[in-house]
């Protein structure tokens, strides 16, 4: 079944547990493709993927959260079946916040709940200290809501993410261009990513490969892979932390992202000024056995902390005031 309101196009599809619409939202370059789960006029959940995933990442847990919540998981730009950004254009974080905007615009989502992982977490943490009014609760997956920089590196970095462009034009079309089997994509996949479960691996593949001609490629631009040239700096993420008025629940995996990714000892100083900032404010932060596709690979782990943190922060506050949001899904 098509459906269309304001340039949105779902289709209609069915899992074996549960019915589940397929998303496109317009944008000034192409679309925002994504997957819809809950009824009409559920209470409204955005979802957003981490860095080279898809929207593909929730897949196993919206299953086990609240039935009385509209879930929509986006393909972030570039990644899973959404558009590549315009030649000469960076993969930015204030991009993908404008993207957020411009989707919850679409859909007429005047408050919603935010669950990010990873990058997605952190996009969520920065449109949530913009636009304060429109956010009513965080979950953060193995995420910390910013990614501080050190100050005195990001000249260095940025130089070096405007060097990579300049290379990466350079090349040819068919430079660009990996053919693989299916297989050996997988074994890649799973080379850069390798705390995913064999189940998680083909969920993942499932929007991140398109057939071509010889094989399969990987759907996602790979401009993602250069330099990410928009950084701030830790004293900038306390700043727009303090912004946020909406309840934070941060899930840490036990051998996650600071295990994989945390080496200098003042990124992990910051992440823990950053963590005990939200413990300030009286949000909560607990850590979980796992990894960092924790979420993924065992739901089971994870729903229970969401779903009484969407309970207790979101419908029992909806129950005690009147409903001014209307979902046009």
């Amino acid at each position: 079944m098509m459906q269309a309101m304001k340039g949105v196009r779902y289709l209609q599809t069915r899992t074996v547990t549960q019915a589940v619409s397929e998303l496109s939202v317009p944008v000034p370059w192409g679309e925002i493709r994504g997957r819809v789960w809950g009824p009409d006029h559920g209470r409204p959940v955005l979802c957003l993927h981490g860095w080279a995933d898809n929207c593909g990442t929730f897949n196993t847990l919206i299953p086990f959260l609240p039935k009385e919540y509209r879930y929509v998981a986006v393909d972030l730009a570039g990644h899973g079946q959404s558009s590549h950004r315009p030649p000469g254009v960076f993969y930015a974080f204030p991009s993908y916040v404008m993207d957020v905007r411009r989707v919850v615009d679409a859909l007429q989502w005047s408050k919603f709940s935010i669950i990010g992982h990873s990058m997605g977490g952190n996009i969520a943490g920065m449109f949530s200290a913009l636009y304060p009014e429109m956010v009513d609760s965080i979950v953060l997956l193995d995420s910390y809501g910013f990614l501080p920089s050190d100050q005195k590196e990001i000249p260095e970095v940025m130089r070096k993410g405007m060097d990579e462009m300049l290379q990466y034009e350079k090349k040819t079309e068919e430079d660009k261009r990996r053919v693989y089997t299916y297989e050996k994509a997988a074994e890649r996949l799973l080379a850069a990513n390798p705390n995913l479960s064999e189940q998680s691996l083909h969920v993942l593949l499932e929007r991140g490969l398109v057939q071509v001609e010889g094989g399969v490629m990987f759907s996602r631009d790979f401009r993602i892979n250069l330099k990410n040239i928009a950084r701030i700096s830790l004293e900038q993420s306390v700043e727009l932390h303090s912004k946020i008025q909406a309840s934070v629940l941060v899930i840490l995996a036990e051998a996650g992202f600071d295990k994989l990714y945390l080496k200098a000892t003042n990124q992990k100083t910051a992440i823990s000024a950053l963590l005990q900032a939200y413990r300030d404010r009286n949000h909560t932060v607990v850590k979980i056995p796992g990894d960092h596709h924790v979420h993924l690979n065992n739901p089971e782990a994870v729903a229970p902390l969401v779903s009484d943190f969407l309970q207790t922060k979101v419908l029992s506050q909806s129950d005690a005031e009147p409903d001014e949001q209307s979902s046009k899904l």
